[in-house]
Formats: structure tokens, C-alpha cells, sequence
């Protein structure tokens, strides 16, 4: 999609509070890529993405930033912890399973593109299914079944709960892992035999989502689909590797573990710098991928990074940890604000929970007293505050009585944690 710096900021201020710098960064990247996607091949083929590096405490926005800016462009992403790989020689996750991750991702987001565009052409061939399963079912009941009956019944909706008998695909065997070594033990004899087919009991409405899938994977293109991922993959991916200061070591530092570290750092370089890395869907080029790594830093520092791959991370940002005024905005502005949440999950039960402003004062304080007086947890900080809040309620709300409006104002917040805690210590609360 074709948005402005400015207009990057502004879809990622709905859901993020705060944090301009970073949002900044990400959204200038971002559209240095459509820039570059404009360019003739040979000057396009020059231009590398410029990688970003975060440092920030935790629950202050850097993985959700990623996050919503892949979302935002419909852009393959991945999140991958830096301390899941190991050295080469090592037992563990080889740094390439990230690009491995990358391209899964890649090809289920072509895959389903392809089937949104080929469902109303399979569509009438999965119902013809499922009126054959509903009237097969309903002869051992009924006399006389009329298929133009049923085929009524199918489009109004009215059996969908019904339990029917259909053929379907058997599940591949999962995934098993083997020494850090990834296999697919359903997908090594692929087109060494005929796929089978079992007969399952589901409801129809289980049943049309299982056919509709094998109907259309009998018409995509495979070798189409992976085509395209591997190319989505190139141009648009973006990975995010957290927890990076934690494979940091200092230099003059001999034990095992911090060798090993440096040796994870040696080995993510040329997958930032740019290498070839083979997959099951192809050879992936990971030249033009969009890293962005983050960590809190407060034991290493970026400059402990080797100095090679400092060089493949030019642009640094710091991220700021939340005011109260910040956790005051983070309960009411995103879209996902949290007290909308737990408004919903309660309105389930028959709970109408109305927060007052100075409730929210008090909150958003509270928040940031603990913040500072003990781990700094960002925005997570505000979900042990208001599980504990609410702890009483979201307990003996049963959803059998009649609907019942709660006020929750700064009265009743003080009184809640005073009676939890005279200290209003939170501690407790964190898992």
C-alpha cells in the first residue's frame, strides 16, 4: 500500500502510544521500500534496506511497532528471539531458521490470497458435497429427503450445526525438531503415494471449511504460490529479532557462554548483510529484508555489539519509558485500549464496567509509581494492575443475573489496593 511517512505515524498512533521516534524511523524505512520498488532494476538492485536497532525497557511498544507496521503494508514478519540460536557446532535453532520462518509466513498469506480468489469457483462443487452428506444422513431418518430441499436449507443457514459424515485429507504428521534440525515427517513422501482420505463426523459448518480448503488447493498453482512467497519474502519481508542485547558479550570475556554469543553475533551478520539461504520452497535471497532488532541494554550496550554487525544496523533508536500521562492515554486512546477489553470480556457476564476519569488518574499514577520504584515493565504493568482490580468482579460475575452496571471511579480503585495491600505493593501480582 502506497502511505506517506506522516500517514505510517498516524495508523500506528491508534494503537501505540507514544514513542515518535521509533514510529519515525519505521515509517521513513518503510517508505524507502516503496521508493526503491520504483526505480529502474539497475539502480533498484543497489539500494539496501537501512536496518534499525531499538533500545527501550520492556512493554514500551518495540515489538508491537513491527508488528503493526507489517500488518499495516501486508508484509510477511516473523519475531524470533536471538537467544533460541546457538553457534554452528552448537545443539539449538541455526540462525537461517529465521528466514526459513520468513518464507513460511510468506507462502500461507499468497496461499490464502489464492483461495479468496478461486472460492466462488469451487464453492458450488463443496456444496454439492455437503448435500450429499446431509442427505445421506437424513435418509437413515426420514423417508423422503428432497435434494432441492436441502440445497435451500444449506444457503438460509438453517443446518449448520448439523452433524454429517465426510470424506476429508488426513492431517500431515507434525512437525518434529531434531537437534535444532526442523523436519516435516508428512511432507518427506510428498508424491510417493496418492494422498488418503478418512471418513469424519463434523458439523456442516466444520465440514464446508475443510472442503473449501482441500477444493481450492486442487486448483492453486504450488509452484506459483512458492514463487511469489519467495519473492514477498525478499522484497517485503521484515523480521524482528528481539532480546538481541542478550547475545551480547564483552570482548575480553573468555567462558564458553559469552565465546558462543559472539558466535551467534557472527553468524546473524551475513544473514543481515545479505546471504542466499536455502529453503524447502527455494533459495531465498536475504539482501533486501528489513531487519529490525531491539533490547532493553541495561547490562550490554550497542557498542558492545561486534562492530561488523553494528555496521548492518546504522540507524539507532531509543524508545522512553511511559509517563503517567502515557499510561493515562494507553487506557483510553488505541483502539485496543485495555479497558475496552475488559468491558467486552465482561459484558459477556452480564457486567457493564464504566471507568471514571479520576479512576483512570489513578490507575495510570499507580502504574507509573511501580514502574519507577521497582521493574520497569512498560505498558504491561497496567494488566497486573487491572487484573488485580478487578479480580473481585471478573470472580463473581456469573452472567445469571440480569445486566449490572459498574462504576469504577478513584474511590474505589484506592480502596481496592488498600484492602489488597496497605502499601499498595504490587509485587505480588506479577507472575
Amino acid at each position: 500500500m502506497n502511505y506517506t511517512p506522516k500517514q505510517i505515524v498516524n495508523e500506528l498512533d491508534k494503537y501505540i502510544v507514544g514513542q515518535s521516534k521509533a514510529k519515525r524511523a519505521v515509517a521513513v524505512a518503510l517508505r524507502n521500500r516503496y521508493r526503491r520498488s520504483h526505480l529502474p532494476a539497475e539502480i533498484r538492485d543497489e539500494i539496501t534496506p537501512k536496518n534499525i536497532v531499538m533500545r527501550g525497557p520492556t512493554g514500551v511498544g518495540k515489538t508491537e511497532i513491527a508488528r503493526r507496521l507489517a500488518k499495516l503494508v501486508g508484509a510477511p514478519f516473523v519475531k524470533v528471539e536471538a537467544t533460541k540460536y546457538t553457534e554452528v557446532g552448537y545443539v539449538g535453532r541455526d540462525v537461517e531458521s529465521m528466514v526459513r520462518d520468513l518464507v513460511e509466513v510468506a507462502v500461507r498469506m499468497v496461499k490464502d490470497q489464492k483461495k479468496k480468489e478461486v472460492e466462488n469457483k469451487v464453492m458450488p462443487i463443496v456444496e454439492n458435497k455437503l448435500i450429499d452428506a446431509i442427505y445421506q444422513n437424513r435418509r437413515v431418518t426420514t423417508v423422503e429427503v428432497k435434494r432441492e430441499d436441502l440445497e435451500n436449507e444449506l444457503h438460509s443457514g438453517k443446518c449448520e450445526d448439523e452433524i454429517v459424515e465426510v470424506s476429508v485429507l488426513e492431517n500431515p504428521k507434525p512437525i518434529m525438531a531434531f537437534g535444532g534440525n526442523e523436519i516435516n515427517l508428512g511432507s518427506m513422501f510428498d508424491g510417493l503415494q496418492p494422498p488418503k482420505h478418512k471418513k469424519k463426523k463434523m458439523s456442516v459448518r466444520h465440514a464446508r471449511d475443510l472442503l473449501l480448503q482441500e477444493e481450492t488447493e486442487k486448483v492453486i498453482d504450488m509452484d506459483n504460490v512458492n514463487e511469489e512467497a519467495i519473492s514477498l519474502a525478499e522484497e517485503q519481508g521484515i523480521i524482528f529479532i528481539d532480546e538481541i542485547d542478550k547475545i551480547i558479550g564483552k570482548s575480553q570475556a573468555t567462558n564458553s557462554a559469552d565465546v558462543s554469543r559472539e558466535g551467534v553475533q557472527r553468524d546473524i551478520l551475513p544473514i543481515v548483510e545479505g546471504s542466499t539461504v536455502p529453503t524447502k520452497y527455494g533459495n531465498v535471497k536475504t539482501d533486501f529484508i528489513l531487519f529490525i532488532a531491539a533490547g532493553a541494554f541495561h547490562v550490554a550496550k550497542m557498542e558492545d555489539m561486534i562492530p561488523e554487525l553494528q555496521g548492518r544496523f546504522p540507524i539507532r533508536v531509543e524508545l522512553e519509558s511511559l509517563t503517567q500521562k502515557d499510561f493515562k492515554k494507553i487506557l483510553t486512546a488505541p483502539k485496543n485500549a485495555v479497558t475496552l477489553q475488559y468491558a467486552n470480556l465482561l459484558k459477556v457476564d452480564n457486567i457493564e464496567l464504566e471507568f471514571k476519569d479520576d479512576a483512570l488518574d489513578e490507575i495510570a499514577t499507580l502504574a507509573a509509581h511501580e514502574n519507577e520504584t521497582s521493574e520497569d515493565l512498560g505498558a504491561r504493568r497496567l494488566h497486573t494492575i487491572m487484573e488485580a482490580l478487578l479480580e473481585d468482579i471478573s470472580f463473581n460475575a456469573t452472567g445469571e443475573h440480569p445486566m449490572t452496571k459498574v462504576v469504577i471511579d478513584r474511590e474505589y480503585v484506592q480502596k481496592t489496593f488498600k484492602d489488597k495491600n496497605q502499601k499498595f505493593d504490587l509485587k505480588k501480582y506479577v507472575l
